[in-house]
């Protein structure tokens, strides 16, 4: 299992998608464009989430390259973001909850203590509603996306319509005729989101 996380981002100019992959590789693919005269909108979307992510271009490799991994930061990706108390290496961070008293006293009374028996609640909940959250996700993502990329395009309604309804078919017929480049990466968003939720 590796130490840490690693987002990976895609970014289009226009509709054209130019690079993907770790955020300081992407960042420096996008100012290589704009240095050869793209002139295009930019954006540029973390792979998971499809939200959008903002660098500033200017200057050199190394500015971009350190806004890069302030951007990370800033969203709550990059390294520092993730420090914190708990066991790192073991990807174990202390967070703040906030529950009723009784809530405290049952989780004290369990055996391991409080920390094993929310662990064990959050892994029991996670299972049961793996392909469901799964699929949230991807709908969500998809249609942050479609939104910003394709929201002006035609079919654009009928196919979030079908997205939301998880007809893949349909969904697929209906972006068949948006640009290439918008339409591989509309559908490697919303995979999840046409597969069984149990």
């Amino acid at each position: 299992m590796p130490d840490r996380y690693e987002p990976t981002f895609t970014a289009f100019i226009g509709e054209r998608r130019i690079a993907s992959g770790l955020l300081a590789g992407v960042a420096l693919a996008v100012k290589s464009a704009i240095d050869a005269g793209a002139a295009d909108e930019i954006l540029i979307f973390d792979d998971e989430s499809a939200r959008l992510i903002e660098i500033d271009f200017r200057g050199g490799a190394a500015d971009v390259g350190k806004s890069a991994e302030l951007a990370l930061i800033g969203a709550g990706l990059g390294e520092t973001a993730r420090r914190g108390p708990g066991r790192p290496k073991l990807g174990v961070v202390a967070r703040e909850v906030t529950l009723l008293p009784r809530h405290w006293a049952w989780l004290g009374g369990q055996p391991g203590g409080t920390s094993v028996a929310l662990r064990k609640l959050v892994e029991e909940a996670s299972r049961d509603k793996e392909g469901r959250d799964r699929r949230r996700r991807a709908q969500e993502g998809a249609y942050r996306f479609l939104s910003a990329m394709a929201g002006d395009r035609p079919h654009f309604e009928e196919a979030t319509r079908a997205l939301f309804a998880g007809v893949k078919q349909k969904f697929d017929d209906l972006t068949q005729a948006w640009p290439r480049d918008i339409a591989d990466h509309a559908r490697a968003l919303s995979k999840d989101a046409f597969e069984d939720p149990r």
